[in-house]
């Protein structure tokens, strides 16, 4: 299969999504200078281009993007290739209502925003691989293309006719049979047992609780429908194009319409679309959370799609970048694994919705601030590039995480509201992040034995698969740590005998879990070592286990919070952040996962990658870190020795 490093050739790939057809043609000449100007080896064209490209049913119009692409290829920029199809035009949607969505309540989603296709529509599907068909055809050997971009970050949900009529299909191939599917679904309560597959439906628009289990699947099936849409698109365009050619499509991080641990296997790049808020003191960590999961599911080096030079324009209040950062959280990126560095968008648009959100050729102008940092970071990334394209990220430490996990626990009748799976899992790992240690991702069913301790912030649902797997691991030395409400269901959302696992009570010591005792937003629960959060549990140990701390006051007095049985640790409420944070950082040091540096000082993160260790300063202030033995900054060529100097936001690539 083709990979990044078919298209990187011992470059970091900088550049960004490109639309030139907002512009006047003169105008695209003058970008091409400016892209060579700033270090742009690569673009991306097209993505939403389908009503220029297709102005009217079975009319093509490719003489503009002909010439762009061969002004590329004469410019020395590679081209990302689109297929257009995340926006439908307008006469799509006239021409064959069918193909628009509906949302739970019916109600149809119309053409003039964009994603506004039914994933399982017969005739979209049918002019989508028509004009990708004509697409590839035309450009899959053209010298200017170096990666092929499917759509645009799949998000589309859709609750209608044919949605419906393909549910129905999806769960015959699942279930085979009503029977199946009814005990699955435990249609015994609420009189809902199915007599016929006419019978079943999207779970829309309810009077009370929909059934969890039917919730679940039509968020599996919604994954694999859009799922199957990139696929047919895929093989459209490898069909056209050499064999060195990869084909990726952009992920939305964190986003719960798609199983990523699944997509990750179609897509010969792993690519993602980040953009953490420049006000936020944990934007970095959140940045680092979303690296490590993309890199996780790439194994390797991935593609920062989409990032913002600037502002963007979704928030409430959208704050520029400050002087630095962009560079600081590009370098970040890299350090994390992306071979890729790219930005939504080239230059910032002048009309529609997204007027105000950032370019790297701002409002501005080239004489702008956002350019000219642009041009400084493409230059340090064409200086380091031969040095860091390729090479690999590892950690100690995986943090587990699983999409119909985090589905099954989401439903409305859950006990608490308070409870959200993916604060859960920031908060574990900003946890790890604050103490300075790399983490990967994986999937529980992943083999894990390459790793010193397993972290579970939460994992609701589990396969017994699974479960045997986390137990293999502790059984084979690891050492792993588990926070509330994990193991408590299969995976049709079935609670398990005794609310966990019988098997992960004994791996942690728990005779009985009796009670869950969610908290409520502005309550704590006390222990003998710190302040818990959210969630607590009346736990009865079992007499092989170690309480670490118990609960101080109120129903739960004296009962174990953190206990653990040899190398297995269970936290069953969430601990305030820096009693969290202690926590971890005792269990990774004592199954020996350590920082890459010692003695760092909080805001300064240390990464390695291959031989290069990547020092990044997230505060404002200027501060010093050891650094044992000497070193070349390749972002300057100066030698370091025994210890570094970073300023606001600085960085230092170093190589021993």
């Amino acid at each position: 299969m083709p990979a990044l490093s078919d298209a990187t050739r011992g470059r970091i790939l900088f550049g960004g999504d490109y639309n030139p057809e907002q512009w006047p043609e003169e105008t695209w000449t003058e970008d091409v200078r400016l892209m060579r100007e700033a270090g742009v080896n690569s673009v991306t064209l097209g993505v939403f281009s389908w009503a220029r490209l297709e102005p009217r049913p079975g009319e093509r119009e490719f003489g503009w993007l002909d010439r762009l692409m061969d002004l590329m290829h004469a410019g020395g920029i590679g081209v990302v290739l689109a297929t257009p199809t995340s926006s439908p035009p307008p006469w799509l949607g006239r021409l064959h209502p069918e193909t628009l969505p509906r949302d739970e309540d019916g109600r149809t989603e119309w053409w003039g925003g964009r994603q506004h296709f039914s994933h399982s529509s017969a005739a979209y599907r049918r002019y989508a691989a028509a004009i990708t068909e004509d697409l590839a055809a035309r450009y899959g050997g053209h010298p200017a293309l170096t990666m092929w971009h499917i759509n645009n970050e799949y998000c589309t949900y859709d609750w209608g006719d044919e949605a419906a009529a393909r549910f129905r299909r999806w769960l015959q191939t699942k279930y085979g049979t009503l029977d199946a599917l009814n005990s699955a679904w435990g249609t015994a309560f609420w009189s809902q047992g199915y007599s016929d597959w006419a019978e079943i439906m999207p779970p829309r628009h309810a009077h009370y609780l929909k059934n969890p289990a039917q919730v679940l699947d039509f968020k599996r099936f919604t994954s694999d429908m859009l799922l199957e849409c990139y696929i047919a698109e895929r093989d459209i365009v490898r069909r056209h194009s050499p064999s060195h050619i990869p084909v990726t499509t952009n992920f939305m991080p964190l986003w719960a319409g798609q199983d990523a641990w699944r997509w990750a296997q179609e897509e010969d790049v792993v690519s993602v679309d980040l953009y953490p808020d420049p006000r936020d003191p944990f934007g970095a960590q959140h940045g680092a959370l979303v690296q490590d999961m993309t890199r996780s599911q790439a194994r390797g080096p991935w593609m920062l799609m989409e990032q913002a030079a600037g502002p963007v324009n979704w928030r409430g209040v959208n704050h520029p970048k400050p002087q630095g950062l962009n560079r600081l959280w590009s370098l970040q990126a890299v350090a994390r694994g992306a071979d890729a560095v790219c930005y939504f968008q080239w230059r910032q648009s002048r009309q529609g919705a997204e007027k105000f959100h950032s370019g790297m050729v701002s409002h501005a102008g080239p004489q702008g601030r956002t350019y000219q940092e642009v041009r400084q970071l493409g230059a340090e990334l064409t200086r380091i590039g031969e040095e860091v394209t390729g090479s690999h990220s590892r950690s100690d430490i995986a943090i587990l995480h699983d999409w119909h996990s985090w589905w099954a626990g989401a439903h409305e009748g859950r006990l608490s509201t308070q409870v959200d799976y993916t604060q859960v899992l920031t908060t574990w790992h900003r946890a790890l992040w604050q103490a300075h240690l790399t983490t990967d991702f994986a999937h529980p069913e992943h083999d894990l034995t390459a790793y010193k301790l397993v972290v579970v912030p939460q994992l609701y649902a589990l396969t017994d698969a699974a479960v045997d797997n986390l137990l293999a691991y502790v059984n084979g030395g690891g050492t792993l740590v588990c926070g509330f409400l994990t193991g408590v269901a299969d995976e049709d959302d079935r609670v398990r005998p005794g609310g966990m696992d019988p098997r992960l009570r004994a791996l942690f010591g728990i005779r009985t879990l009796h009670e869950w005792w969610p908290l409520d937003a502005d309550e704590t629960a006390e222990t003998d070592g710190f302040r818990g959060t959210l969630w607590s549990e009346e736990i009865e140990t079992a007499e092989d286990a170690s309480v670490e701390a118990r609960y101080k006051d109120g129903e739960l007095d004296g009962l174990p919070a953190v206990l653990r049985t040899g190398r297995a640790w269970y936290v069953s409420t969430l601990p305030e952040p820096h009693a969290l944070r202690v926590l971890l950082a005792r269990i990774a040091a004592d199954a020996g996962a350590r920082p890459v540096l010692d003695g760092l000082p909080d805001r300064v993160e240390a990464v390695r990658r291959g031989d290069l260790l990547f020092v990044l300063n997230h505060g404002r202030e200027s501060v010093t870190v050891q650094v044992p033995g000497t070193h070349v900054d390749l972002l300057t060529d100066a030698t370091v020795e025994g210890e570094v100097t970073l300023g606001r936001y600085g960085v230092m690539v170093l190589r021993p």
